[in-house]
């Protein structure tokens, strides 16, 4: 449970310093409690598209990861982070990213600050 908690909690920072750095992925609401709200539920569905999807898309994609030497994992990040603002799009979440070329610098900075967090944060249960 702590696990899971901690991978929220780091999903949530590294989407609100993206958020915070790019003017296309934008997130909106009435007050702060509201964002704080917004947010915590888009990184948890960030993180079940984490679970979920990308292992599946990553299986598919392994021939292109060995051509492109890792690469396009900046692409598979890119697309996770599309399908999430989608999601949240259906579920009426205040959560959006504009364009490819946004969620690709968007995967970047998420996926640096993410692994910051779990640098800082404990992660024994």
């Amino acid at each position: 449970m702590k696990h899971f908690l901690v991978k929220t909690i780091a999903n949530a920072a590294a989407l609100a310093v993206a958020i915070w750095l790019l003017k296309d992925i934008t997130l909106t609401g009435d007050n702060t409690g509201r964002h704080v709200l917004t947010l915590v539920l888009v990184a948890l569905i960030f993180g079940l598209v984490n679970f979920i999807v990308k292992p599946v898309v990553k299986l598919l994609s392994f021939p292109l990861f060995v051509l492109t030497l890792g690469l396009i994992t900046l692409v598979v990040n890119a697309l996770m982070l599309l399908l999430t603002s989608f999601v949240a799009g259906k579920l009426d979440l205040a959560f959006h990213v504009d364009g490819f070329w946004t969620a690709v610098l968007g995967g970047v900075i998420v996926s640096i600050v993410s692994w910051a967090m779990h640098m800082l944060l404990p992660d024994k249960d």
